[in-house]
């Protein structure tokens, strides 16, 4: 039998490069890993334990996804990121001073249980959303 511990890797196409390792690297913290040949056009980011692949759409792997993520066809509905411990006028002062539009907290359930949680968007207007856990971990019984 397998076991899930985690998101190994999540694949985002861009047209938005630059803009897209800024928002990773420099808002959310996320460091270069390894950079394929610009016609490869593969970077992936390290997020934690995780990675976060950024390929350019007009690269030769990005072609093979068609065309570029536009506001009706996203690459997918969003991906939550686990953070360490944060509280939530920490981070909110952290991503507003980055220029950034916040959604509410919400308590919501996740692979970690229950915790604080907002949702953000990407350059490329992919759904994240931030988690970070809260103490007392609450499981569903059914």
């Amino acid at each position: 039998m397998i076991e899930i511990i985690g998101i190994d890797h999540l694949v985002l196409r861009t047209t938005k490069l630059e803009r897209m390792l800024g928002f990773y690297c420099d808002i959310l913290g996320c460091t270069i890993e390894r950079q394929t040949t610009e016609q490869l056009g593969l970077t992936q980011l390290r997020a934690g334990n995780a990675l976060i692949d950024l390929v350019n759409v007009n690269s030769q792997l990005g072609k093979l996804g068609g065309g570029p993520p536009s506001l009706t066809e996203n690459n997918l509905d969003h991906f939550c990121l686990q953070l360490k411990a944060i509280s939530p006028q920490a981070l909110t002062k952290h991503l507003t001073s980055s220029g950034l539009t916040l959604a509410d907290f919400s308590l919501r359930y996740g692979a970690q249980g229950f915790g604080q949680s907002l949702y953000i968007e990407d350059p490329e207007g992919n759904v994240v959303e931030l988690k970070s856990q809260i103490n007392n971990i609450i499981h569903y019984d059914n």
